[in-house]
């Protein structure tokens, strides 16, 4: 089948973007529930919070209606929510986001109790600029964090200033529009270092027993700008190519030995397609994925799989 041209693809985005319709809900601001901190509660009497790993789309698409993020939307609204447990009595007490959109030397950790959104998005249409999400912050759960990662040898630090970037914010608009759940927003780092990452998971690993959730937000399966935008993703030796490569990744992401599945995961690189899915020196969205495998522990990691530019788009998950 011959692949769409690249003007094809814009019109068919632009389109897309002249028809969307932003949900009334996500356009409206959210009331800000207030959070108190539970020194007091013991992990006996707690949930081991889920960790989960998502493909978040492209910029605010998925809040703006493209139809080519269908597939992406309905996970984000159906499946995750139940991953995480969200309205249940074992929903998390927070959130650790790890998003692809920020990148430091260190592992930087936003610790204000209220956030300002960072639209790190150009050429929208003026209703992305507009969109709402009032969780509030956890600086008591960023204090948690900071330790915890200290404890694995990294030297975290703050930032109170910097808004959730579209990493978080669009994608919790879908899983969790009720926004209330409290978040700490949290870096990858600038080396790319797989080890490091790895070792940041270990560390956030510990939370889970306090029923904080841990939620990577990247784009595992694929972030060649180049390629998706050209097409490329249609073309049948490009497809087989993504197909190898997702299979790689699943097997190692899939390893229960924890020593197996970080020795699989750093060395990433070396697995085929890696350069095709994500070029050199552009591995940020494969990391956060890296960051919750090693907050998973023991146990089998899972898998979903949504539909977007003819490829499967992975997502991973540990209960």
């Amino acid at each position: 089948m011959k692949s769409p041209s690249p003007l094809f693809l814009m019109t068919s985005v632009l389109a897309a973007i002249r028809r969307a319709v932003l949900p009334g809900a996500a356009a409206t601001e959210v009331q800000q529930q207030p959070f108190h901190f539970q020194a007091n509660q013991t992990s006996a009497s707690m949930s081991r919070a889920p960790v989960v790993c998502i493909s978040h789309g492209g910029g605010p698409m998925p809040i703006l209606g493209d139809p080519e993020h269908d597939k992406i939307v309905k996970s984000l609204r159906e499946r995750v929510p139940d991953i995480l447990k969200l309205g249940t009595p074992e929903q998390p007490r927070a959130i650790v986001l790890v998003t692809a959109h920020w990148s430091e030397r260190n592992p930087t950790i936003s610790n204000a109790q209220k956030h300002s959104l960072l639209y790190d998005y150009y050429g929208f249409p003026p209703e992305s600029y507009k969109l709402k999400y009032d969780a509030p912050g956890a600086p008591d759960v960023a204090n948690e964090v900071a330790e915890a990662l200290k404890a694995e040898g990294l030297k975290p630090e703050f930032d109170e200033d910097r808004g959730w970037d579209h990493g978080v914010f669009v994608p919790m608009l879908l899983i969790n529009p009720k926004a209330d759940v409290p978040i700490v927003q949290m870096s990858v780092l600038r080396s790319e270092n797989p080890a490091d990452h790895y070792r940041m998971g270990r560390a956030l690993s510990k939370l889970r027993d306090s029923n904080v959730a841990i939620l990577g937000s990247g784009f595992p399966s694929i972030h060649n700008l180049r390629a998706m935008f050209s097409g490329m993703t249609h073309d049948p030796s490009f497809k087989s190519r993504n197909s190898a490569w997702s299979r790689a990744v699943n097997e190692a992401v899939k390893e229960e030995k924890v020593e197996e599945r970080q020795k699989k995961l750093e060395e990433w690189r070396k697995f085929p397609g890696a350069y095709d899915m994500h070029p050199r020196g552009g591995a940020e969205h494969f990391l956060p994925l890296i960051v919750c495998a090693g907050a998973a522990g023991e146990g089998q990691g899972k898998t979903y799989s949504d539909k977007f530019m003819g490829l499967d788009m992975y997502s991973y998950y540990w209960k």
